[in-house]
């Protein structure tokens, strides 16, 4: 994880799932290598990245040093002896907001030598309020030079920081967590998977769901026959084209009686094509 200024700098490399009060061994020095996506992640609690980042396809990619995760400890940038990051409601009310001096010294130490281009790198908050994040918002951080996510809690963040620096809100759907941090990690890996050689096959990512519009069709696989049920014969056939149309015909079917709203976004876009 990343330390205010004067202080060794550290990323991750590969972690098991389970969070710990203390960073891992496996924590070890990262030069900040010229051109690797870099996930730099603001948060309260350090210890609980990777996590599932660590696993898998998406492990495998952060241990070969094809992109690279920058947990930054809000708490070291804390007010007082007891580092506080969090006030009262100016106004009154419940609660506790992330204080808008303590984030924004989390930010200038994280944000800098990074381009001021949001373009380039991104700069979100994960927020209920915020736009709902989806694939082709992935796509678009996935074409960046990196990210900064920012991990809420309590009530929320100061506005004017989010003022302040131009943050994106991003939000994961219409449902309130505890904290950012699951949110951060699901942005993450629907990034990542994204980037070039990460899942070793480009054409996964063109044909899942949402890449065209649409919900992804069903797949089988062996055993042909199972409990009575049977692999749909087209599928056994070796026809390329009917296989191909049958898939499309399932993932239209499919989006138009689940997700209307997709629907109705995919029939406008043929339309107008």
């Amino acid at each position: 994880m990343s330390q205010p200024p004067n202080s060794p700098s550290k990323s991750h490399g590969r972690l098991s799932i389970g969070a710990s009060l203390q960073p891992r061994d496996l924590m070890a020095d990262r030069p900040d290598l010229h051109g690797v996506w870099t996930a730099k992640v603001v948060t309260l609690f350090p210890q609980v990245f990777p996590g599932v980042l660590g696993a898998s396809l998406t492990g495998r990619a952060l241990d070969q040093g094809l992109w690279r995760l920058d947990p930054i400890d809000l708490r070291l940038f804390g007010e007082g002896r007891h580092r506080n990051v969090d006030d009262t409601p100016a106004g009154g009310g419940p609660g506790m907001v992330l204080r808008a001096d303590v984030m924004g010294a989390a930010l200038d130490h994280t944000m800098r030598g990074r381009p001021d281009d949001r373009a380039r790198w991104p700069l979100i908050y994960l927020s209920p309020r915020g736009r709902p994040f989806d694939q082709a918002m992935a796509r678009r951080l996935s074409r960046t030079e990196g990210v900064t996510l920012i991990c809420g809690r309590f009530e929320g963040l100061d506005q004017r920081v989010i003022d302040h620096y131009g943050i994106e809100e991003v939000s994961l759907g219409d449902f309130v967590l505890t904290g950012g941090e699951i949110a951060a990690q699901a942005v993450l890996d629907a990034t990542v998977r994204l980037r070039p050689n990460i899942l070793g096959n480009e054409a996964s990512t063109e044909e899942e769901s949402f890449s065209a519009g649409l919900l992804e069709h069903p797949h089988y696989t062996r055993p042909a026959t199972w409990r009575g049920h049977d692999i749909p014969p087209v599928l056994l056939s070796g026809h390329h084209g009917e296989i191909a149309k049958w898939r499309q015909a399932q993932a239209e079917a499919i989006t138009r009686a689940r997700r209307p709203d997709l629907w109705a976004a995919y029939d406008r876009s043929r339309d107008e094509d």
